[in-house]
């Protein structure tokens, strides 16, 4: 499909939709879980709370636009997914503008909700007071790493048409995240859903931590993932992505020959095991 083709489709503009859609859905979650009641002296609930929401969101995002834009709601996995030629460059930049623009909106309706604005401290991501932007960073870039390793070896077992839950790895994913980095970075993981509360409260100190760290792990676990664990990684298909031949072509040759040699080495096996019922 040709560039204008694209831009004229309705399903591309659906997909488009549904990246603004989801990331307000998600940021939504994440505000509305890590904000304390109105009532006072009532304190926030600490990291359980954001995980549980945000794993439970994540599941249901999944249902909802999974097979209409992937359900990526993340500029991290969407930058990955890119890096990886998984998504072409036009696809990949107005995903990533859809989901701020929907990040944005979720941020508006939380500030404008609040009871009194102090409580707008809550929906920015902040690095800790105890750490620099350097751990903070660090963090976020391990977080993001393990939830996108796993988007992309769910993403894998599709395309091989595997019946596991996929959304329901994806959720424990987040969860995990959130409860592994919150209490050192915020476990951010999306530069969209820091971005949005940022324009809203004119906050911007340490802002660059939440969109190098989550992109610089997304980026690396997308190409550790698709060039040395996945069932059709090789040699021959990162240097096709590196030099922007087809993958494809590369990928299903791979392929192909694993499953050749499955086959040769099921049929040794029956062959041995007749041997022995014969003996």
């Amino acid at each position: 499909m040709t560039l204008r083709e694209e831009l004229r489709s309705r399903q591309f503009w659906r997909a488009i939709l549904a990246e603004l859609l989801g990331t307000l859905l998600l940021v939504s979650a994440v505000l509305g879980a890590s904000v304390p009641g109105p009532g006072p002296g009532e304190a926030p609930g600490g990291p359980l709370y954001p995980a549980v929401a945000v794993g439970a969101v994540i599941v249901a995002l999944g249902h909802c636009f999974g097979e209409i834009s992937g359900a990526q709601v993340n500029p991290s996995v969407t930058l990955s997914l890119m890096a990886t030629r998984r998504i072409d460059v036009l696809r990949a930049l107005l995903y990533v503008a859809a989901q701020c623009v929907g990040a944005f909106l979720a941020a508006g309706i939380f500030y404008l909700a609040l009871p009194h604005k102090g409580l707008a401290d809550y929906l920015v991501n902040k690095v800790p007071i105890e750490l620099n932007a350097a751990q903070a960073l660090g963090m976020e870039a391990l977080c993001t790493f393990q939830m996108v390793f796993t988007v992309f070896s769910v993403q894998d077992q599709q395309r091989r048409e595997s019946t596991e839950p996929a959304n329901l790895a994806l959720g424990f994913a987040h969860v995990s995240a959130i409860l592994i980095a919150a209490r050192f970075s915020g476990a951010c993981m999306n530069p969209a859903r820091a971005l949005g509360p940022a324009i809203i409260t004119n906050f911007w100190e340490n802002h660059w931590v939440f969109w190098i760290g989550p992109v610089m792990g997304g980026v690396l676990a997308g190409i550790s993932y698709e060039f040395l664990f996945a069932r059709s990684a090789s040699r021959q298909k990162l240097v096709a992505c590196l030099t922007c031949k087809d993958i494809e072509i590369v990928e299903t040759a791979s392929v192909s020959r694993s499953s050749l040699s499955t086959v040769t080495q099921n049929a040794a096996r029956v062959k041995q095991a007749n041997k022995q019922e014969n003996n």
